[in-house]
C-alpha cells in the first residue's frame, strides 16, 4: 500500500525486545482469553478515537496534509466503527463449534473453538497511518491476542501520537507501541512473534516475508497494485467521473484501492474526461495542486509523468507546493489525467499511488477485461456499467481482491465482507469476522469415552477383521 522503502531514523523510545517480552507476558498471563477482556479493551479503543481525536487529526494534518474532516472520515470514524462491530459480535465468533465424526472414530463428540495465536506484530503504513495501525489491532484484540505496533516512521506524528495515547487507554502490557525504521520493523518480524501482519508496498512485503521466514512466522499481508476502473458505453459517466474524482482526490490518492487507472469506452471517453475534470475542480475550489506525503515520493510521482507517451488532459504540474487550500503548505504535485499513455511505461507498470490518472480508450469491454488479466492481481477493481452482461463478466473473469460496482473503494467499510488480495496485491483478508479468524487458531478437540473400546481394532489381525476395518473406516 505504501512505499516504505527507507529510513528517516531508527530512533525508538521503547526496545523492541522489551515490548516483545512484555507482550509475551501479558500474555502468558492468561488474561487476554477473557471475553470480558477483549471486549473492554474494543471498548477503550473507541474512547481512544474520541477523545484523542483532535491530537490525532493534527498528527495526520502535519504528517499528510489531511484536512480534518478527511482525517475523520477515513482514519477514526472507520476504526472506531470496526471496534463496535467487533464488540458486538464477538461472542458469536467466539464460541465452540460442535462437529459429527465418522463412523470409524464413534462414539465421541468433535468440538473446535478459536484460540488466540499469542503476540501479533502489526506494521502500519503511512498513507492511513491511524486506520491501517489500529483496524488490524481490532482483529489481534477480537481474537483474544497481545500485540505490538510499529506505526510508520514516514508519518512521525502520528507515529508519536500512538506511542502516547494507547498506553493511556489500552492495557499498557497487552498492546506496545514501538518507533523506528526498518531496522527496528526487522528486528520485531524476527523477534518470535506468533504472526505479523503488514501493510505495505509488494516490494517491502517480500522483505516481511522473507525475515519472517527464518522464524516460520504466519504473515498477513495487506499490499496494493494498480486497482483498474472500467467505465463502459452504458455507465451514468456523470456519475461514474464525479466518483472517481472523489476517491482519486481523497488522501492524493495515495490510497492502496485507489483507482489507479481507468479504462473508458471509446463512445465516452470525451465525455468521462469532461466530467471528471468539472468535478475534480469543483471539489478542489479550482485547485488542483495535492499534497504528497514528502519529497522523495513526490519525486518519484513526477518520474512517472517523465516519458509515459500519452497526452496530459488535465494538470501537469509537478513543482507546485500545497497551499491554500486547507492542508498545510509541502510538496505536492497536480491532480494530473494523462490519455492513452504507453501500456509499457513505467506509469502503466507501476503502482501510481499519487494524484496522477491515467485513462485507456477501449473498444468493448472484452479489450479493458483483457488489458486487466494480462497484469498482475489487483487489490480492487471497479466497473460502472448499467449491463448486467457487463458487470457479470468482470466479476467471473477477472482475479482480483475484490470488486465494486458503480462506485470504489467502499468495500473497505464494510466490515461483513474480507478484506485483502491476491497474487501480488496481498495474502490473507481481515476486517470483522475475516480479521478474527485470520488472528485466531481453530483448535479441534475430539473426546472419546473408554467404552467400548471393542478389541477388533487391534492387531493382530484376522481376514475377517481386516474385511471389516475396510467398510467402516
Amino acid at each position: 500500500m505504501s512505499t516504505d522503502t527507507a529510513a528517516r531514523g531508527s530512533a525508538t523510545t521503547t526496545p523492541v525486545a522489551t515490548a516483545v517480552t512484555t507482550a509475551r507476558a501479558a500474555y502468558d498471563s492468561g488474561r487476554t482469553r477473557s471475553l470480558r477482556w477483549r471486549r473492554t479493551q474494543l471498548a477503550a479503543l473507541e474512547r481512544l478515537l474520541v477523545e484523542a481525536e483532535d491530537e490525532l487529526v493534527a498528527a495526520l494534518a502535519a504528517d499528510l496534509g489531511r484536512p480534518a474532516v478527511d482525517a475523520w472520515l477515513a482514519d477514526l470514524s472507520s476504526t472506531a466503527a470496526e471496534a463496535r462491530y467487533a464488540r458486538r459480535y464477538l461472542g458469536w465468533w467466539a464460541r465452540p463449534r460442535v462437529t459429527g465424526v465418522p463412523l470409524g472414530v464413534a462414539p465421541a463428540v468433535g468440538t473446535w473453538r478459536p484460540e488466540p495465536l499469542g503476540v501479533v506484530a502489526i506494521v502500519g503504513p503511512w498513507n492511513y497511518p491511524v486506520y491501517l495501525t489500529l483496524a488490524p489491532l481490532v482483529a489481534a484484540l477480537a481474537a483474544g491476542n497481545t500485540a505490538v505496533l510499529k506505526p510508520s516512521e514516514y508519518a512521525p506524528a502520528t507515529a508519536a501520537a500512538l506511542h502516547r495515547l494507547v498506553p493511556r487507554h489500552l492495557d499498557p502490557e497487552a498492546v506496545t507501541v514501538v518507533t523506528g525504521g526498518p531496522a527496528e520493523t526487522q528486528e520485531l518480524i524476527g523477534a518470535g512473534v506468533d504472526h505479523v501482519f503488514f501493510t505495505g508496498s509488494p516490494e517491502v512485503g517480500a522483505k516481511v516475508m522473507e525475515t519472517a521466514a527464518r522464524t516460520l512466522t504466519p504473515v498477513t499481508l495487506e499490499l496494493g497494485g494498480k486497482s483498474p476502473t472500467i467505465v463502459d458505453a452504458s455507465a451514468d459517466v456523470a456519475v461514474a467521473a464525479r466518483r472517481i474524482a472523489w476517491t482519486k482526490l481523497m488522501n492524493s490518492g495515495q490510497t492502496c484501492v485507489a483507482p489507479d487507472y481507468v479504462l473508458v469506452h471509446r463512445a465516452v471517453v470525451d465525455e468521462f474526461l469532461e466530467e471528471f475534470g468539472r468535478a475534480a475542480r469543483e471539489m478542489r475550489a479550482g485547485d488542483l495542486a495535492m499534497r504528497v506525503v514528502d519529497d522523495r515520493h513526490g519525486d518519484r510521482v513526477r518520474g512517472l509523468l517523465a516519458d509515459h507517451g500519452g497526452r496530459v488532459v488535465l494538470g501537469g504540474d509537478t513543482t507546485v507546493t500545497t497551499a491554500g487550500t486547507g492542508e498545510l503548505a509541502g510538496p505536492g504535485v497536480d491532480l494530473t489525467v494523462v490519455l492513452d499513455p504507453d501500456p509499457d511505461s513505467a506509469l502503466m507498470r507501476e503502482e501510481i499511488f499519487g494524484p496522477v490518472l491515467p485513462v485507456l480508450t477501449v473498444d468493448s469491454t472484452d479489450e479493458a477485461i483483457a488489458f486487466v488479466e494480462a497484469r498482475p492481481r489487483p487489490l480492487a477493481t471497479y466497473v460502472f456499467s448499467r449491463t448486467r452482461a457487463t458487470i457479470e463478466s468482470v466479476r467471473d473473469r477477472i482475479a482480483t481482491g475484490g470488486i465494486v460496482t458503480n462506485h470504489t473503494m467502499f468495500h473497505v467499510l464494510v466490515p461483513q465482507l474480507p478484506f485483502g488480495g491476491i497474487g501480488r496485491s496481498g495474502m490473507g483478508a481481515y476486517h470483522g469476522k475475516w480479521g478474527f479468524e485470520a488472528l485466531s487458531h481453530r483448535r479441534p478437540t475430539l473426546i472419546k469415552p473408554t467404552w467400548p473400546d471393542p478389541s477388533l481394532v487391534y492387531p493382530p489381525y484376522a481376514e475377517s477383521t481386516r474385511k471389516l476395518l475396510r467398510k467402516i473406516f
